[in-house]
This record gives C-alpha cells, sequence and structure tokens, in this order.
C-alpha cells in the first residue's frame, strides 16, 4: 500500500514539475529580433516613443527616393512593402506600411502596399507612391494617411477615373508644380498622367515595344519604361530600360536625348553614348539628367549639351564611399535630386541610401548595409569602412532588381 501511495506521490510531483515548465516556456519572452520594427522619432506611423534610438536603421531592398521641399528624404523600401522617411535630423522613420503586402488604405501602419518601387513629393508635400505589385498609384498625405488615387487590382491598359483605370506594373513617379502625377507604366509600355482628382490618360506610347520617335501618342513606342522626371520647363524625360534609351516628351513628339541600341555603358555625345539598363532619372535646377544605370552600378550623368559621362562609380559591385569613379554601388535603382543640387541613390543590394554632392563626393546617410526594417538612426556615429567587398550582394539573388523591373507582355493573357 505505502509503495502504492509513493509511487503515485512521485507520479504527480513529476506531473506538475512537467506542467510548470510547459508554461514557463510557453510565458517566456523570447529575445527582440533584429527585424523589429522601432519608430524612432517617428511621426505619421504609430506615433510611439522608442526605446531602441540608439539603432541604426535598416532596409530592405530600397528601389525608390523622393526628397521634400525641406530636405526630408522619402524611400520605397519595397522589401518591406513600407514608406520610410529621414528625417533632416537623421532619424529614419516608417510614414506607412506595416510589413504585409496589401493594399489597404488608412493612416500610417494600418495600410499596406505590395512592392513599392518609386515615389514623388508634390508642391503640398504630398507623397505619391508606384506601388508595383497592385498595380496602382497610392497617396499618403504629410500625416500619413494612405489613399488609392488611380488604379485597381488587376493589370491593364485602361483610362479612367480612379480605379476605374488599370496599370500594370507601374514602374516609375514624377510630379509637375500643378500636382500632375506622370508615370512610367511600364508593363504597358506607356507613359499615362493622373490628375490630382485621379483622372487617367495616356500622354505617349500605344502599348507595343519599340523605340519609335515621332508624335506621343500615335507613333512614338517604348520598351518597359521604369523611370522619367520633369524639368522646370515640364519636359519629360524617361528611362527607356530596354531599349538602352533616354527619351524626352515635349510638345506633343518623343525625341531621343542619348543611347543608342548597344547595351553598354559608353560615353559620348547623343547617341554616340550608350547605356545598360537605365532605371531611373532625375534632373537638377540647371537641367542636367542624372541615370542609374542598374546592371554595371553605375551614376550617367547627361549635361544639357547632351554630352554623357559617368558621374559616380567604378562598375564593379561594392559600397565604397568616395569621390567620384572610385565610388562604387550595388543595384542602384532610384534617384533623385535636392534643390542644392545634392543626389539622393536608393542603392538597392546594398540595403542603403547614398548621397552624391555637386562635386560627386558619395557617403552613405542612412542605412547599416544589413536587410531589416529597423527605425532610428539613419547611420552610426563612427564612419563607416570604405570597401568594394561590404554588403556586395551577387545580382544572382533569386528575385533579382531586373525580375521586379522588367514587366512581361504576356502576363496580360493569362
Amino acid at each position: 500500500m505505502r509503495a502504492r501511495l509513493k509511487k503515485k506521490f512521485l507520479f504527480t510531483v513529476a506531473f506538475m514539475a512537467i506542467m510548470v515548465c510547459f508554461f514557463t516556456a510557453c510565458t517566456k519572452r523570447s529575445p527582440i529580433p533584429t527585424s523589429t520594427k522601432y519608430d524612432s522619432g517617428g511621426t505619421g506611423s504609430t506615433g510611439k516613443d522608442s526605446t531602441a534610438a540608439d539603432s541604426i536603421a535598416s532596409f530592405n531592398g530600397p528601389t525608390g527616393v523622393a526628397v521634400d521641399a525641406t530636405g526630408n528624404i522619402y524611400v520605397a523600401d519595397y522589401g518591406n512593402n513600407e514608406i520610410r522617411k529621414i528625417s533632416t535630423t537623421g532619424i529614419v522613420s516608417t510614414l506607412a506600411g506595416n510589413g504585409i503586402q496589401g493594399s489597404i488604405n488608412g493612416t500610417g501602419n494600418v495600410a499596406t502596399f505590395n512592392g513599392p518601387t518609386s515615389l514623388t513629393v508634390d508642391p503640398s508635400g504630398n507623397i505619391y507612391v508606384a506601388d508595383d505589385n497592385n498595380n496602382q498609384i497610392r497617396k499618403i498625405t504629410p500625416a500619413g494617411l494612405v489613399s488609392t488615387l488611380a488604379g485597381s487590382d488587376s493589370t491593364g491598359s485602361v483610362d479612367g477615373i480612379g480605379t476605374a483605370a488599370y496599370f500594370f506594373g507601374p514602374s516609375g513617379v514624377a510630379c509637375d508644380a500643378q500636382g500632375n502625377v506622370y508615370v512610367a507604366d511600364a508593363g504597358n509600355n506607356l507613359i499615362r498622367m493622373v490628375t490630382p482628382a485621379g483622372s487617367v490618360t495616356s500622354i505617349a506610347g500605344n502599348d507595343n515595344p519599340g523605340a519609335t520617335n515621332g508624335a506621343a501618342i500615335l507613333a512614338a513606342t517604348f520598351n518597359n519604361p521604369t523611370g522619367l522626371t520633369l524639368d522646370k520647363s515640364g519636359n519629360i524625360y524617361v528611362a527607356d530600360m530596354l531599349n538602352n534609351l533616354i527619351r524626352k516628351i515635349s510638345g506633343g513628339q518623343v525625341t531621343t536625348v542619348a543611347g543608342s541600341d548597344t547595351t553598354a555603358s559608353i560615353n559620348g555625345q547623343g547617341t554616340a553614348a550608350a547605356f545598360y539598363f537605365p532605371n531611373s532619372i532625375a534632373v537638377d535646377a540647371s537641367g542636367n539628367l542624372y541615370v542609374t544605370e542598374y546592371a554595371t552600378d553605375l551614376i550617367r550623368k547627361i549635361d544639357q549639351g547632351g554630352n554623357v559621362t559617368t558621374f559616380a562609380g567604378n562598375g564593379n559591385a561594392g559600397q565604397a564611399d568616395s569621390t567620384g569613379v572610385a565610388a562604387s554601388f550595388n543595384g542602384p535603382s532610384g534617384i533623385a535630386v535636392d534643390a542644392n543640387g545634392n543626389l539622393y541613390i536608393a542603392d538597392t543590394y546594398n540595403n542603403v541610401i547614398r548621397k552624391i554632392t555637386p562635386a560627386g563626393a558619395v557617403s552613405t546617410i542612412a542605412g547599416s548595409g544589413l536587410a531589416g526594417s529597423i527605425n532610428g538612426k539613419a547611420v552610426s556615429s563612427f564612419k563607416r569602412k570604405s570597401t568594394n567587398s561590404i554588403n556586395a550582394v551577387k545580382k544572382a539573388n533569386t528575385k533579382t532588381l531586373f525580375n521586379i523591373l522588367v514587366k512581361r507582355r504576356a502576363q496580360l493573357s493569362n
């Protein structure tokens, strides 16, 4: 009898010990992962203060960048499905998005995106996003309220108002002084215009891939245009990616500014020069054009006379901060210029944002180089290592920027 009671007692003790361990394990807090999102100095996101303000910010495949009138920088953080903000005081926060793929409208982290590739800022401080995989143009107010300006969740090339219009992989956006948004509709080989009221019209191209110049809407053709910009006179310049050309739309006509049918990085005058997959473009106050060349890791410059030079980058994938051709990039894919002529580059495979002064000095202004979505200080206070091998992720990744940007017309028939 005693032996049986002793055995029952031991069994009860053992059972209780196991249950205590089980509940302890279930309620134990796990360490904070490195990809945790903070809202250090964040405005327009969740508004929460952060206990990790000393964290160094991180991005995940940033593909677009824009600058507002006061010098704040906005980033289309493609891999995180978020829109990030770099304040003038050097703090990175999340303006909109929560990391989940979707097309939900709302304020701050209530909203969702699906592969935002490019963005632009209008004179009132509103941000417009080319939400690539949603086939939509989204609007974000300075307070972080997200809405859909135009486009539906289906592919097409129909002009219309708001969600009655259709896009196919919108990859580049730019805004004019009146608040109209111009869209490089890559999959449709079209350049579209969206009014502040959401009315969409096609202004250049005819759906068919090609490199024909002429009357904008009747004869001209493009081949996967992925970036565009407007100068102070309202002329539109297009990075016509698969044609390896820089095109101009002015006075209802399309012309070629620079580039040829050669796929290479060759400096020269106008059509004597060559590009290798130019994917984004910006213009400064003097009318100089700057182009990111994804395949060769270069930043090219086209002056007002049409002369093409290499402005920054040595053609080797890397993250060296230096001047001109001594610097290196890894898959640059977004570019913007501020009022002082400084360039900002979304350096996609380095997961950082770079700055280039008018004199060509390249520096890293935000990002740790590690893929993540941490908010906090833009960069570390210590000097970054300048090396051609740091974070030089190979473009042979399963989902390269090329695959992100190139839209296949065959998908429309599926």
